[in-house]
């Protein structure tokens, strides 16, 4: 998919190069030319020097046609307004805005603009927020066989209560839903909602069920991203 990075900084630059190591087209904005240095020497993807709320650098970014916009300039408001008009204009449906403060975040939430606080932050947790297919283990047990895995909710569970019958049954448990930044382990009878991010503990010998239930969750499993940090 065509993937939109707004800001090359230590994040945007290790972002983008992560995105196209997947096999993923990206382009990435940024207003200063030089930071494009940070990119890979011979890094395939398309570097525009402008600024992500700009209509003109966005649409020769690619917008009409992304799949995703992640926005990770130091600047909460560019951020935002950057993110804000990819969803609102270009209708661009994963979306993702960097966020220094913590205290807009709700705010910002309420405005279907899912944002990652400055610390901890990581390429993966923006990774898992435009790549909703993405499946991550948060935890495993010294034994290897009892992991606790963050799983996005599946479009067409959306409307339905929680947790879904194509759980019932051994090994696998929903054990807390976040949903709007928010987490709950209230689960049981919960409605699904777009957006809501499932908290699923399972045992080593599920993996064919869990692929089942959610293509690609299964390669998800492994240590988490970390550093990145600017």
């Amino acid at each position: 998919m065509h993937v939109i990075v707004v800001g090359c900084g230590r994040t945007g630059a290790g972002l983008a190069a992560e995105l196209t190591n997947a096999g993923h087209s990206v382009a990435i904005i940024d207003k200063l030319p030089r930071s494009f240095r940070r990119l890979p020497p011979d890094w395939p993807g398309q570097r525009i020097v402008g600024f992500g709320f700009d209509r003109d650098h966005l649409e020769e970014a690619g917008a009409k046609r992304a799949a995703a916009l992640a926005a990770v300039t130091s600047g909460d408001n560019s951020n935002i307004l950057c993110a804000r008009i990819a969803r609102e204009t270009y209708e661009i449906p994963n979306v993702v805005a960097r966020i220094y403060d913590s205290r807009r975040a709700e705010i910002f939430q309420r405005l279907g603009i899912p944002t990652v606080p400055t610390v901890p932050w990581t390429i993966d947790h923006v990774l898992r927020r435009i790549l909703p297919e993405r499946a991550v283990t948060e935890w495993s047990d010294a034994t290897g066989h009892l992991h606790l895995i963050e799983q996005p909710l599946p479009t067409d569970w959306e409307g339905h209560p929680l947790p879904p019958a194509a759980l019932h049954g051994d090994g696998i448990r929903v054990v807390a839903v976040t949903r709007a930044g928010a987490p709950t382990v209230d689960v049981d009878g919960l409605v699904g909602q777009e957006g809501d991010v499932l908290h699923l503990v399972v045992t080593y010998d599920v993996e064919g069920k869990l692929e089942a239930l959610f293509p690609g969750a299964s390669s998800a499993s492994g240590s988490r991203g970390g550093g990145n940090h600017e």
